[in-house]
């Protein structure tokens, strides 16, 4: 009943396709362009640099982390980290996730809407995502109506987390097209594929919110069938 039911079917096992497809789609992607050097000879630090320093966030350190894919942008710290195939890279791939991750040390900068959102919701997401699923499924399995209502108050907390990060990413991408296209550090030529990388990287967080929003309309289905 709480293993593989028609809802988990109906509602998660797409999700869950979209999330492997998404995993697959960025890493092609980001490989294929990874071997497409752009015209400025820049890598991508030196582009997150410039593009830092014309946005008055000197202040901001560029840092390589290991791992591939392993890009953030840490406001705690206020420092951008770049993967190995980024950090020295003057791919098309790499010009275009180093200026993503500008989008959001910008987007902190500026106090962007979403993104203090999303930053105000991760301690309570995280709480959701540990203990609103294994709440909600104990108290259908143990037949507690308030048990399963609170399971299902702190999942809402961690697929709100989800679906607001989507913007946050979104928006992140499209500064970093837009400064790409201002500075002429990429050509004509050159932005599409810059575009399809932050594409791919963009389904992820689709896909993710997609699984979070199908296993929460599933545990409400559940729960209305126990009604």
């Amino acid at each position: 009943m709480y293993g593989i039911d028609q809802y988990y079917i109906i509602l998660v096992l797409p999700a869950l396709i979209l999330s492997i497809f998404a995993q697959f789609k960025v890493k092609s992607t980001f490989n294929k362009y990874s071997r497409v050097r752009n015209t400025s000879g820049m890598t991508g630090a030196d582009v997150a640099r410039l593009i830092l320093d014309r946005n008055g966030l000197s202040d901001v350190r560029i840092e390589r982390v290991a791992g591939e894919l392993t890009d953030h942008y840490d406001p705690r710290t206020r420092v951008i980290r770049l993967s190995q195939s980024v950090y020295g890279s003057n791919s098309v791939a790499a010009i275009g996730v180093a200026a993503h991750e500008t989008g959001h040390a910008i987007q902190h900068s500026e106090q962007y809407g979403p993104l203090v959102l999303k930053r105000n919701l991760v301690p309570v997401a995280n709480i959701g995502s540990c203990l609103g699923f294994p709440l909600a499924i104990a108290g259908l399995f143990f037949g507690l109506p308030f048990l399963v209502n609170l399971g299902i108050i702190f999942y809402s907390l961690a697929v709100a987390f989800y679906v607001i990060t989507l913007p946050v990413e979104f928006n992140a991408s499209s500064r970093a097209i837009r400064t790409l296209e201002d500075t002429g550090v990429l050509n004509y030529d050159e932005i599409d594929p810059a575009k399809k990388v932050l594409s791919a990287a963009a389904l992820t967080y689709v896909a993710a919110a997609a699984v979070a929003i199908g296993n929460l309309l599933r545990l409400i289905m559940l729960t209305k069938r126990r009604d």
